[in-house]
């Protein structure tokens, strides 16, 4: 309620003839009366019904009457009351034949309405569960800034005996209202009964006070623990539900599914009427036409459905934050007009400083929450997308499986969600800077007339360089991208096929490959690099650039436009908003369209093709004894609806109970038969039908990164029984045994802690758990040695096996257990050639009988024997299937006493980690505390300590420049006025010009600098990563997940590439424009030390705790998130099984679980971002009001154009604070990635590659004679040997078999020969000489090994044949022939130049086994070392691969390490592993004859 004094009238209130100063007219008695009356009533009336809606939607329960509610209430009918007696007053002395002006009765009266709207207010928000109102909060602050003011006027008149009461009214009034306005300053309790449940660790957000939430106080408790000590989950807040992934993603995934049903049908009903009216060619081109924009529509209206109300908000408060935005420049006008004229008084420049400083803070305000609300809608867009992409995973159809790798849906969660999200920032970026150069210019106008179109000029001049710039950098960033791509891929496959590159010796030709795409990528990116120099000096320079011009013309054209204080550094402000909307527009357009290359990306994944949940007719209920389980009738299925299709007209009954094996040559559709009945296929007709739950194994095991005991539970209650039952019968407690935490040890990525034959029997071991009543198994004896799969056909498959009972479809290639089977499938073509039991099979002497050919003259038909063994020796008491006594301690951790069967047969290295010396953790840790000084230092030194000196000169010379220009416009604004015309005005603006153009080449200069220096750094940090990598000794690899190893190739190089010269960069030109600032203000008024001081300290504070808790937070959020990943990933590669196993409930409730934790972290960053933001600009604001005041209380002594040097310096700084500790923070949580680099300097690393004097000269080995000598070796130092005094000779030419159990030290011979893994004692000599004399390249390059699994690269053909490019293409096609490929390779497009994808995966496992033998050939070496080479592989290849061995590879000295026995049969020599030591030796006859060792492996597999 404003104070009543004379009514707004006279003759002088608004007098147009007369001049009178803007500041004169603002702060005049009359227009603070008037505004002080009105505009909080307004406010209130306007906003007030709008939050009685929302708070009535948004009920939080009911909150007791509180102290703090009394007071409110008290204090609200006091001013009811007050307000009250004013009316009547008023009415009384109107009674009384006083004359009254019209406003003594309207005025009172309005807000008697207004205070009681105010107190009811009051009681519905506590009824409502409000605890703090902003609404009532801005409304007494209202009620208390203009009537203040207008009462301190008034106070000064005096005339205080007229009229007492309306005199001491206002006084009344504003101590009610200042009571009221603290106590809206306090939160009130939490509601009695609270709408939602309460949380573990709230967030204290809601139970804040208003000022509390503007300003971002409530986290400071946070930021004040992390920076005591490291946060950890538990100090995390509990995430609120509307910010979960359980709400989130069911809104989105319901707007998606309304929405593109709702185009689908309109689609259809378009089709229909244009198909009706139109020839025929008209529905072609519609499929063409909108299918993107219908794959784009309904996820953008789903999106904007779920996010509109958050959107609009935010973008509500960005709008009035503008109009404080622009309220500065005017403001700053007033108070230079203040400065220039003696006589006003001096409580006008005090009330202009606090208006100013108000005005600023009250932008910075609104802004911080306008970017709040924008990071919590991407925060919550983020959950809900990659929730509504992994349901997406969870149901994608076969060929949209194919069409689509892993790493692509990992990239759309990491990269494409990311970058949609993070342009909702830049929305309204696209139409905002419009209206800030629109009101730019019309400011520009008032202060300048018809010069303003200059700059309209200039600016239209600069944006054409600015978009050719931004469309060059595009392109090169395109290029590098591609680049990284390539890289990345290229590093990725070496690294998953470490043992393949180092068994060959090709570690070199790969690094070259990777450096020659690096100098390609670091090339886009230098270009790229200096074009942003550019751009950043374009937009740095464009202000100074325009006000060179408009300051020019204003001048010279003109002869009584003279230059002043006003004109020079309001423009300057004015223009530094200009600038500003400048840079941010194109900015933004680059933003968004980035984002919508990655929004096509996200909306054409969730629009692939999903299977047909109606494709199988599944049902839950077990069936009955004797009736047909599964049925498939007249079945015809493809892969995809473009492809022909797999399987014809299949017509399969199974009975309940029935072991139905399925055979057939390699390509029969075996698996797609399998596929079929899960689902996975695309049924072109015919029907298909289950009964009952079913599990299912597939070919290539699929394993979860977690522990064993999760693994075959899979989302079902622990039975330890059972478990310890599953386990048993597939053969797994030996492992279990030797692992370090028992069933408890974590699997790692892909199962790589395991070796195949484990990770095949866990994925047997999940589905014999889940006690199904179907089981689908696709060939799980493939990976297992002979009597291993032989103990777990017995237990668990088999007639008598714990699957006994249940309905069991076995793929298999091992042919002898057929006879086992009650019935076989014979599969041909993609059509059943035959079925029936085998008895019946052998007597038709059809389809089986040739496989079974087939199998003997190859050698091996999966042990050659089509009757069940006999005599054989119970498994149980075997190592494979035996359990020692105490199953139930299996479930702690035991260290065994020797090398395990993990150990050894495929990793190589037991899965405990004593402390192994120097070597990474399994895991990646999070690092805690501030990051090490001597990490600066390192990068520092990797950029060159004279290139660092040179840039802080430059840095310091431009700064220097700029302080020069700014100093220098000042002494023009101050030059006297001579006849309307300043004396030497061309020499100011030749100088101002000068200054500037020296600044803009020294700012190009030293950006350039730091950006190239910073490539410099990142080419040396990678090439010593890729050196330290790949010098490191296999057993690393096999330690270390390829996780950690690839984030280092991709996510810490790019940080290293982009991101820590970019922040060092922006730390250096804020940290100098912050001593430049210090420096004018300083200068102008020394007075401002004072209060500068006081304003560093709190600076240093912010930054100070801001640094510590913010790189703890994004450490904890990097963590977190590759959770997501890392399980999306899982997920996709793991489809078939989820879905078959009917888990993909549980599937997406985990990943949600996943999201929610990285959301948990992710909530108090951006918090935390925003506090430092408020608070440091409001520490910025704190500069202005400084440097302000001070020219109030130096006014005397200082001209206005120092005062607008001044206080336009100082209202640049308000953002720059906040920066600069921005960038110092982004910079410290960066350069973590430089130490991450070199984390693996300090590793052991094998011997020289080659070596300056090597033992071994060419030709060499001439002969290909191995002698081991009492050799021993031992996979770390603290373990027991592996393999020990290890002695026999093997002569030239000579072929030698080498056999033992899992576990026994087969692998761990070859390893030594290669010197995978060096010898502990004694050693092994090749044609007399010592091989740990040799060079390791030397040595590989003269031993040729074929593993059992087949390995290519991405690449072409010929790149995979000769990696060395030392061979003619006439060679190549000569070893294709041999190896019986030349057909199908020439049938291929680009023959030797066709790419194979990553491993590989376009070609089948026999052609590719086929392409690693013709790859032998092409080495010509006399040492051939077969490592279960086929083991894997149909009977047709292997045909081919021992006709091979036997005629082109007759000369060389052959090592053959075999699982199946048979393989072995035709070797000269054969050795029998056990324990490490060789058992036995002599030929296989020999062997038989002494009835060892080798004898009772033969009976095991059925050989005798």
């Amino acid at each position: 309620m404003a104070g009543h004094g004379e009514p707004c009238a006279g003759p002088g209130v608004w007098n147009q003839t007369e001049p009178e100063p803007a500041a004169a007219r603002l702060l005049s008695l009359c227009f603070l009366k008037t505004a002080g009356v009105w505009v909080p009533p307004m406010y209130l009336w306007v906003l007030g019904p709008i939050h009685l809606l929302y708070i009535h939607r948004h009920d939080k329960g009911y909150i007791q009457m509180s102290r703090l509610f009394k007071a409110k209430m008290v204090l609200g009918f006091a001013l009811v009351i007050l307000c009250t007696s004013s009316v009547s007053v008023t009415l009384w002395r109107i009674q009384q034949g006083t004359p009254q002006a019209l406003e003594f009765l309207i005025h009172p009266t309005v807000w008697l309405a207004t205070m009681s709207f105010a107190v009811f207010l009051i009681h519905a928000e506590r009824k409502n569960g409000v605890q703090a109102s902003g609404l009532l909060f801005g409304y007494w602050l209202l009620c208390f800034l203009f009537p203040a003011a207008s009462a301190t006027q008034q106070a000064s008149q005096g005339d205080f005996q007229s009229d007492p009461f309306r005199h001491l009214s206002p006084y009344l009034y504003l101590s009610l209202v200042m009571a009221q306005f603290a106590l809206s300053c306090l939160a009130d309790q939490p509601p009695l009964f609270p709408k939602r449940p309460p949380q573990a660790n709230p967030c204290p957000k809601a139970g804040a006070s208003f000022p509390s939430k503007a300003m971002f106080w409530w986290v400071s408790g946070l930021v004040w623990k992390g920076y005591r000590r490291p946060l950890g989950p538990k100090d995390l807040w509990s995430l609120g539900s509307e910010n979960s992934s359980e709400e989130l993603v069911s809104q989105l995934e319901k707007e998606w599914t309304r929405n593109r049903s709702a185009t689908q049908r309109h689609t259809k009903a378009t089709a229909f009427k244009r198909k009706g009216s139109r020839d025929k060619e008209a529905p072609e081109m519609e499929t063409l036409l909108p299918q993107q924009r219908g794959e784009r529509g309904p996820l953008l209206r789903a999106i904007w459905q779920v996010g509109r109300s958050t959107f609009l908000l935010g973008t509500l408060s960005l709008i009035v934050s503008d109009v404080f935005r622009f309220t500065v420049p005017k403001l700053l006008s007033l108070f230079l007009e203040f400065i220039g004229d003696p006589n006003s008084p001096a409580w006008k420049g005090y009330l202009l400083a606090m208006l100013m400083f108000l005005s600023a803070c009250l932008q910075t305000l609104f802004e911080q929450q306008h970017m709040y609300r924008l990071k919590v809608l991407q925060m919550r867009l983020r959950t809900a997308i990659t929730g509504l992409v992994y349901r997406k995973v969870l149901t994608l159809s076969s060929s949209s499986r194919k069409s689509s790798a892993v790493g692509d849906v990992v990239n759309l969660v990491s990269v494409d969600v990311q970058r949609l999200t993070e342009s909702i920032t830049y929305l309204n970026g696209l139409w905002l800077p419009l209206i800030w150069i629109v009101v730019c210019f019309v400011y520009l106008w008032q202060l300048l007339g018809p010069s303003a179109l200059t700059a309209i000029a200039v600016f239209m001049s600069l944006l054409p360089l600015n978009f050719f710039i931004t469309k060059r950098r595009n392109h090169h960033q395109e290029e590098q991208m591609r680049q990284k791509d390539c890289r990345a891929r290229l590093t990725s496959c070496i690294l998953r096929n470490m043992r393949t590159v180092k068994c060959h010796g090709w570690e070199g030709a790969f690094l070259d490959r990777v450096l020659r795409i690096r100098a390609q990528e670091l090339g886009a990116l230098k270009t790229s690099s200096l074009l942003f120099s550019v751009s950043l000096v374009s937009f740095q320079v464009s202000t100074f650039l325009v006000a060179l011009v408009v300051f020019a013309v204003h001048t010279l054209v003109a002869e009584e436009n003279a230059m002043d204080a006003e004109k020079a550094f309001v423009t300057l402000t004015v223009l530094n908003i200009l600038n500003k909307a400048q840079a941010f527009l194109p900015f933004s357009i680059h933003s968004v369209v980035q984002a919508r290359v990655s929004f096509d990306r996200l909306a054409a994944f969730l629009s692939l093709e999903e299977i047909d949940p109606g494709a199988v007719d599944s049902s839950p209920s077990r069936c009955a004894a004797g009736e047909d389980c599964i049925r498939i009738q007249d079945g015809t299925f493809t892969w995809s609806q473009e492809s022909a299709p797999c399987l014809h007209r299949i017509n399969l009954t199974v009975p309940q109970g029935c072991l139905l094996a399925v055979v057939g040559p390699m390509g029969a559709g075996k698996s797609s038969l399998l596929s079929a009945l899960l689902g996975e296929l695309s049924k072109v007709e015919g029907s298909v039908s289950i009964k009952g739950p079913v599990a299912y194994v597939p070919q290539e095991a699929w394993v979860q990164n977690k522990s064993v005991v999760d693994n075959v539970c899979f989302g079902q209650e622990l039975d330890a029984l059972w478990l310890e039952t599953v386990l048993e019968a597939c053969a797994l407690w030996p492992d279990v045994d030797g692992f370090p935490a028992g069933v408890h040890t974590r699997t790692g990525e892909q199962g790589m802690k395991l070796s195949g034959g484990q990770k095949q029997r866990l994925s047997l071991a999940r589905a014999v758990y889940r006690k199904a009543a179907v089981y689908l198994l696709d060939d799980p004896l493939a990976a297992l040695d002979a009597h291993v799969g032989q103990h777990v056909f017995n237990q668990v498959i088999g007639p008598d096996g714990l699957l006994q009972g249940t309905t069991r479809i076995l793929v298999t290639h091992a042919l002898h257990v057929l006879p086992q089977a009650d019935w076989i499938v014979v599969l041909e073509d993609g059509a059943i050639a035959e079925m029936g039991s085998f008895q019946e099979l052998l007597h038709r002497k059809g389809a089986l009988v040739d496989l079974l050919d087939g199998a003997r003259q190859s050698g091996d038909g999966g042990e050659g024997e089509t009757e069940p063994p006999t005599g054989a020796k119970d498994p149980r008491g075997s190592a494979a299937g035996g359990r020692p006594e105490g199953g139930s301690e299996r479930f702690v951790k035991s260290v065994p006493e020797k090398d395990s069967a993990a150990s050894e047969a495929q990793t190589g290295l037991p899965l405990d980690d004593p402390e192994g010396p120097r070597w990474p953790k399994g895991e990646d840790s999070t690092q805690h505390g501030r990051v090490k000084a001597t990490m600066y230092l390192t990068y520092l030194r990797a950029v060159g300590t004279p290139l660092c000196l040179y840039a802080l000169f430059l840095f310091l010379c431009q700064q220097v420049a700029s302080f020069c220009r700014g100093y220098w416009l000042s002494l023009w604004a101050d030059d006297p006025t001579v006849n309307g015309r300043q004396t030497h005005t061309a020499l100011r603006g030749w100088v101002f010009g000068l200054l500037g153009c020296l600044q803009a080449i020294g700012l190009f200069a030293s950006m350039a600098t730091v950006l190239l220096g910073g490539i410099r750094a990142s080419s040396l940090l990678f090439r010593g990563l890729l050196w330290d990598v790949a010098r490191s000794p296999i057993g690393f690899f096999e330690r270390t997940p390829i996780g950690n190893l690839l984030n280092r190739f991709s996510k810490e190089t790019d940080i290293v590439d982009v991101d820590i010269p970019d922040k060092l960069r922006s730390l250096l030109m804020y940290a100098f424009g912050l001593l430049e600032v210090g420096l004018v203000v300083t200068v102008t008024t020394p007075l401002a030390v004072v209060a500068i001081l006081p304003l560093l300290l709190l600076y240093a504070g912010f930054q100070s705790l801001y640094v510590a808790s913010s790189c703890q937070l994004r450490r904890l959020e990097s963590a977190r998130y590759s959770y997501v990943c890392s399980h999306v990933a899982e997920t996709f590669q793991g489809g078939p099984v989820v879905r078959a196993f009917r888990v993909q409930g549980p599937f997406a409730a985990q990943n949600d679980a996943h999201v929610d934790e990285s959301q948990t972290v992710s909530f108090p960053r951006l918090v935390a971002d925003r506090w430092l933001a408020a608070n440091l600009e409001l520490v910025g604001n704190g500069l202005v009001f400084v440097a302000a005041l001070c020219a109030v209380l130096s006014k005397a002594h200082l001209s206005p154009g120092l005062v607008g040097f001044s206080v336009s310096a100082a209202l640049q700084v308000t953002q720059t604070l906040q920066w600069a500790v921005r960038s110092w923070t982004d910079l410290e949580s960066s350069i973590v990635s430089v130490e991450r680099l070199k984390d693996y300097a300090q590793t052991p690393k094998e011997a020289p590659w080659k070596p300056l004097t090597c033992a071994a000269h060419p030709p060499w080995p001439p002969r290909g004679q191995i002698e081991f000598r009492d050799f021993g070796l031992r996979y770390r130092p603290e373990l027991p040997l592996a393999v020990r005094g290890v002695s026999f000779k093997i002569h030239a030419g000579e072929k030698v078999g080498i056999v033992g159990r899992t576990g026994a030290g087969k692998s761990s011979l070859a390893r030594g020969l290669l010197r995978l893994v060096e010898a502990a004692e004694g050693g092994i000599w090749i044609d007399g000489v010592p091989i740990a004399q040799v060079g390791l390249h030397t040595l590989r390059s003269r031993v040729t090994i074929i593993p059992q699994d087949p390995i290519l690269f991405p690449g072409s053909l010929r790149m995979n044949l000769d990696m060395l490019q030392e061979h003619t293409d006439e060679a190549l096609w000569e070893v294709l022939e041999m190896v019986q490929l030349r057909a199908t390779v020439a049938s291929l497009p680009g023959q030797l130049h066709y790419e194979c994808t990553d491993q590989g995966d376009n070609l089948s496992v026999g052609q590719k086994q086929l392409l690693c033998l013709a790859r032998a050939l092409l080495r010509k070496t006399q040492i051939l070392i077969l490592d279960e080479a086929t083991a894997a592989v149909d009977p047709g290849t292997e045909r081919q691969m021992q006709a091979a061995l036997g005629s082109w590879f007759a000369q060389c000295t052959v090592l053959l390490i075999a699982h199946r026995l048979r393989s072995v049969l035709d070797c000269a020599r054969v050795l029998v592993m056990d324990e490490g030591q060789v058992a036995e030796s002599g030929s296989p006859a020999q062997l038989l004859a002494q009835k060892g060792l080798f004898y009772r492996l033969a009976q095991e597999s059925g050989l005798v």
